[in-house]
């Protein structure tokens, strides 16, 4: 208990000093009074006005922020999944990005080509886009496999590839919707009613099942490489290749695997970008939740558990940051303390000592 207890330090201490440097920059360059509303407002578009929901008695104050901080928790949830997986096999997928633009084209695609009903729209649309973002981490599985090409070189690569065939050809070109009238469009035509995910408090937020899903995976993530037998090979993989091999263990066989299901996840992050809020591939995604990924997957220590708190915690704060321009602080701001909190995850070797002073050994305790 104690040595998962010091497992939580690095990230725990990170993630808090990170944000105590944060606000202290806020203090130096606009005062304390500033710093104090900027991080409040902050936190009321991350977890919701209470104040105005119990005085006004409209719900929609908490329910809305929560919504968006669920709709952004999901996405890097799930690239943060992708991330991790991949780690469990000794592999560095930062492909994330283009795995979950070609998942998102999929799900726009199959959500407004095809008229189904809703109990078959929706799972269609999800599976196509995971195939498809586990098809095209395949590309790299198998050039890593066949030709020795390192899966770093191979995904940032076809990361480039997505952007020019998706967003500079597909959703541009042969993909776009049509335009009615004098009405110009962008982006693919919008998904069928019977494909959008649910939204799990009406109208009032964009709260929808996507975060269900998310949190989902991350337990299903958890329990396989905890339980099953197949999730215990990938990780001796990832420990020694070699020593998986002379126990019988196939290293080529789990590689494929694990960058298929790393694929999948991106796939399903599109999907849910697409279904849950954009409801059609639009002329660009802006956000860069696949690199984010990354950064969820270092600061959960590539646990599935640990990713899910991370991308909890900053889809939060990525919904609030909007809420300090209010008071002259940059809606930017959770991603420098996101980067921060990455820089001082590295320190390792600090943070191991500092978790040994809080939490030292008992006699007789494994090391």
């Amino acid at each position: 208990m104690r040595e998962r207890l010091r497992a939580l330090v690095p990230s725990t201490a990170s993630v808090l000093l990170a944000i105590a440097v944060c606000f202290l920059a806020v203090v130096l360059t606009r005062g304390l009074g500033t710093a104090l509303d900027a991080f409040a407002a902050m936190g009321a578009g991350a977890l919701g006005d209470w104040g105005r929901a119990f005085d006004t008695g409209d719900m929609g104050a908490v329910l809305r922020p929560l919504g968006e901080a669920s709709n952004k928790a999901a996405l890097l949830t799930l690239t943060g999944l992708s991330v991790a997986v991949a780690f469990r096999v000794g592999l560095f997928n930062i492909g994330a990005q283009g795995q979950m633009m070609v998942g998102a084209l999929a799900a726009a695609v199959v959500g407004a080509g095809v008229s189904w009903p809703a109990v078959l729209h929706l799972p269609a649309a999800l599976a196509a886009a995971a195939v498809a973002g586990a098809a095209w981490a395949s590309v790299a599985a198998e050039l890593r496999l066949r030709r020795g090409v390192h899966e770093v070189i191979s995904t940032i690569m076809l990361n480039w590839v997505a952007v020019s065939l998706v967003e500079n050809w597909l959703v541009t070109g042969p993909m776009r919707a049509a335009a009615s009238g004098d009405n110009s469009v962008s982006g693919t035509a919008q998904v069928l009613d019977s494909a959008v995910l649910p939204r799990l408090v009406g109208d009032v937020s964009r709260l929808n099942l996507g975060i269900v899903l998310s949190l989902g995976a991350g337990v299903a993530t958890w329990l396989f490489f905890s339980k099953a037998v197949r999730g215990y090979e990938w990780r001796c993989v990832g420990l020694s290749p070699e020593a998986a091999r002379a126990a019988g263990i196939d290293p080529r066989r789990a590689t494929r695997e694990a960058m298929l299901l790393s694929g999948a996840l991106a796939g399903l992050a599109g999907a849910v970008l697409v279904l849950g809020t954009e409801l059609k591939y639009p002329s660009t995604l802006a956000a860069s939740y696949g690199f984010d990924g990354i950064a969820m997957a270092l600061i959960g220590q590539g646990h599935p558990l640990g990713v899910v708190a991370s991308s909890v915690l900053f889809g939060a704060l990525r919904a609030g940051g909007t809420r300090m321009q209010l008071f002259g602080v940059h809606k930017s701001f959770p991603e420098l303390i996101q980067g921060l909190a990455l820089l001082l995850v590295a320190a390792k070797l600090v943070w191991s000592r500092l978790a040994l002073w809080l939490l030292p050994e008992r006699s007789g305790e494994r090391p």
